[in-house]
């Protein structure tokens, strides 16, 4: 396990930072959300995320299986499990995340389509094409070595599975002193590209099949889970530190800008495997 990997471990277990997600950040869905307009609240702008994501993958059959790496609540698996029939393995580092999303599936009566496995996306416990589909959402970021996680997808999916996921990226072109708050908030020297991710889709033989560009979104996310932060600030005050509020909104905020001055990629990156010859 990488430093960076062992480090966002550390953060998520943490009591502040799982009150923070799931009461601010979204709850089920933790990940940057679709709006529709700037004043759209987080948890039907999340959803939609993972709705305009499932709807690339329409076609596949009843039983396609799936690895969400980086799961968080579970949210996407629930969502896929429940519209799909599919079975969805969650991957995740954090054993307190975990436990919620343990919990969230049985209380929903999924727990017979949901596995929930702990560990990390830089090394699968899985074998060698497990998975028709590998799923991941706003969580590479956190990989110190963003290739090795894109090796461990290639090894685990089969000839012609779909890798789809979204990421906070930084632009090819972006100026380093801008971007150097948003990094030094999530403890990384570097952030991935989309530049970077196509050139590993093509180290690794794979079809480019989509690359749905949405930097705005991320601008309008972290401004909707600030004001979210602001307004309940006083009563988290009993569930959250208050120095771990204060040094959020401040990084919030450095992200915010840092969108608005161009040095921030999101979007919806969808590749595939290619067949066996």
């Amino acid at each position: 396990m990488s430093q960076v990997v062992k480090r966002t471990e550390d953060y998520y277990d943490s009591k502040d930072a799982d009150e923070f997600y799931f009461h601010i950040w979204g709850g089920e869905d933790i990940h940057v959300g679709l709006y529709k307009h700037d004043s759209q609240d987080i948890v039907t702008a999340s959803r939609r995320t993972v709705e305009r994501m499932a709807e690339k993958l329409e076609g596949l059959p009843g039983n396609t299986r799936v690895l969400d790496i980086g799961a968080g609540y579970g949210g996407a698996a629930r969502y896929l499990a429940k519209e799909f029939g599919w079975q969805v393995t969650c991957l995740n580092l954090s054993t307190v995340q975990n436990d919620r999303n343990r919990g969230m599936t049985a209380e929903q009566g999924l727990a017979g389509l949901i596995e929930v496995v702990d560990g990390n996306f830089e090394n699968l416990p899985f074998d060698q094409d497990s998975f028709d589909v590998v799923w991941s959402q706003d969580a590479i970021l956190h990989s110190g070595d963003r290739f090795k996680v894109f090796q461990e997808v290639d090894r685990v999916l089969r000839p012609g599975g779909h890798f789809l996921f979204t990421d906070p990226m930084q632009k090819e072109d972006a100026d380093p002193d801008a971007l150097a708050p948003v990094l030094a908030r999530i403890h990384l020297d570097t952030m991935g590209s989309i530049e970077d991710y196509n050139v590993f889709a093509t180290q690794l033989g794979w079809d480019q099949l989509e690359i749905v560009r949405k930097d705005h979104q991320l601008i309008r996310h972290y401004s909707a889970v600030l004001r979210n932060l602001e307004s309940r600030q006083e009563d988290l005050k009993q569930k959250i530190s208050e120095t771990y509020i204060t040094n959020m909104m401040q990084g919030l905020r450095r992200w915010i800008d840092a969108g608005k001055t161009g040095q921030l990629a999101w979007g919806i990156l969808h590749y595939r495997k290619v067949e066996a010859d």
